[in-house]
C-alpha cells in the first residue's frame, strides 16, 4: 500500500524581495506569521492536555505533566528552528526538521495516553455508553455478534485490526517523505492531526474500557485465534491506552485515509488505492466491534471525526494557502528535494 507521490509541484514559493528586519521583535513577527493552522492546533492540543492534568483527579499526574512538558519543549524548539527560519526556509534540513517536529510530537503522545488518561480521571463511562447504544441503536454489536465468534472469524478480523498500524505507516511516511504536491500534503497533514488531536482530547472527556471488560460475563464464546489474534492482544497489552474508546481511532484513521484517497482519486496512486482502502477501513471498523474493543457509538463518533477531518481540513488549507500568499510567507510544506541535496553534497565533496 505504500503510496509514492511523484506529481510535479507547479506552485511558486512566495517570498518577499524586501530585506528582512532584524531583532527579536521582527523575528517573533515572522515566526507568528509563519505558523500554520496545524501548528496552532497542536499547540492548543498540548495546552489542553496539560490543563486536563493540572485539574485531573487520578494518580500520577506530576509524572505525566513532566512528560508532556518535554513534548511541548521539543515541539516548540522544532517550530522555532523551522518556522522561525533559524534553519533556512526551503532547505532540506528545514523541511525534514519541520516534518519530524509535527508528526512525531503528536503520534508519540499516543503512547503516553496509557498513563495520562487514568491520571486525568479515574472514572469510566462504559455503563452510560452501553445504555446509549441499547436506547438509540437497539443492540450492541459485540453481544449480537458473539454467536459468530470462532477461531476463523477471530483471526480474520484480528488480521485487519493489527493491519491498522501498517496502514498508518503506509500513508504517513510516504506522504511525509515523498509527497511532491505540497497542497495535497498540507491537506493530508491537517486532517490527520485533526483526527488524532481531537480524538486524544475526547478520550479524556469520555473515558471507558470497552465491551471486552465491561461485558466480560455476558459473552458465550471466547475469542481465540492464531498468529494475528496473539499479536493484537500483545500489542494492546503492551502499548494500548486502555481507556481510549470514544471516539474509535481505529475507525477514524482508516476512514480518513479512505476519504482522503477518494477526494484525490484523480491523482496517482489514489485512483487505484481508494477502493482498496475503503474495503480495508470497513473490515477494521467491523473488527473493532467483533473483537469487543468498541461500542457502536464509538464507531459513529469515529466516522464523524474522519469526515470532519477529511472535508474540513481541505477548506482550512485552501484558506491558509491564500493567507500565506498575501502575507508572502513560505508555504506550509515544501517538497523534499532529495536529488538536489544529494547533488549539492556531491559537488562540494569534489
Amino acid at each position: 500500500m505504500t503510496q509514492q507521490l511523484v506529481e510535479p509541484d507547479t506552485h511558486e514559493v512566495h517570498r518577499s524581495d524586501a530585506p528582512e528586519s532584524t531583532g527579536l521583535a521582527a523575528w517573533l513577527s515572522r515566526f507568528v506569521r509563519g505558523l500554520a493552522p496545524q501548528d496552532w492546533m497542536i499547540t492548543v492540543y498540548f495546552g489542553l492536555v496539560m490543563l486536563a492534568l493540572a485539574f485531573g483527579s487520578g494518580p500520577g499526574r506530576p509524572e505525566c505533566m513532566r512528560k508532556v512538558v518535554i513534548d511541548v519543549t521539543l515541539f516548540m524548539i522544532g517550530l522555532a528552528l523551522t518556522r522561525g527560519g533559524i534553519i533556512r526556509h526551503g532547505s532540506l534540513a528545514n523541511s525534514l526538521a519541520y516534518r519530524f517536529t509535527v508528526f512525531l510530537s503528536v503520534f508519540l503522545s499516543y503512547f503516553q495516553l496509557r498513563d495520562i488518561l487514568p491520571a486525568v480521571s479515574s472514572r469510566a463511562l462504559d455503563a452510560q455508553i452501553l445504555n446509549f447504544d441499547l436506547t438509540v441503536f437497539g443492540f450492541e454489536p459485540s453481544l449480537s455478534w458473539d454467536k459468530f465468534v470462532n477461531p476463523h472469524t477471530t483471526e480474520w478480523f484480528a488480521f485487519f485490526y493489527f493491519g491498522y498500524f501498517f496502514i498508518l505507516i503506509a500513508h504517513v511516511f510516504p506522504m511525509m517523505l515523498a509527497a511532491r504536491d505540497r497542497d495535497r500534503l498540507a491537506h493530508f497533514s491537517m486532517g490527520i492531526f485533526m483526527v488524532f488531536c481531537i480524538g486524544h482530547l475526547v478520550y479524556m472527556i469520555v473515558p471507558g474500557y470497552g465491551p471486552y471488560r465491561h461485558l466480560a460475563g455476558q459473552f458465550q464464546n471466547e475469542l481465540d485465534g492464531g498468529l494475528f489474534w496473539a499479536l493484537v492482544k500483545a500489542t494492546v497489552e503492551a502499548g494500548g491506552a486502555q481507556k481510549d474508546i470514544f471516539p474509535s481511532l481505529h475507525t477514524a484513521a482508516p476512514s480518513y485515509f479512505a476519504m482522503f484517497s477518494f477526494i484525490h482519486r484523480r491523482a496517482f496512486p489514489f485512483k487505484y488505492t481508494w477502493p482498496i482502502m475503503a474495503f480495508i477501513a470497513f473490515q477494521i471498523i467491523c473488527a473493532t466491534m467483533f473483537l469487543r474493543w468498541h461500542y457502536m457509538i464509538d464507531i459513529v463518533a469515529g466516522l464523524s471525526l474522519a469526515a470532519t477531518a477529511a472535508f474540513g481540513s481541505k477548506k482550512i488549507v485552501e484558506w491558509e494557502k491564500a493567507r500565506r500568499e498575501r502575507a508572502k510567507v513560505p508555504p506550509i510544506f515544501e517538497p523534499l528535494e532529495w536529488r538536489k541535496a544529494i547533488g549539492a553534497d556531491s559537488s562540494r565533496s569534489c
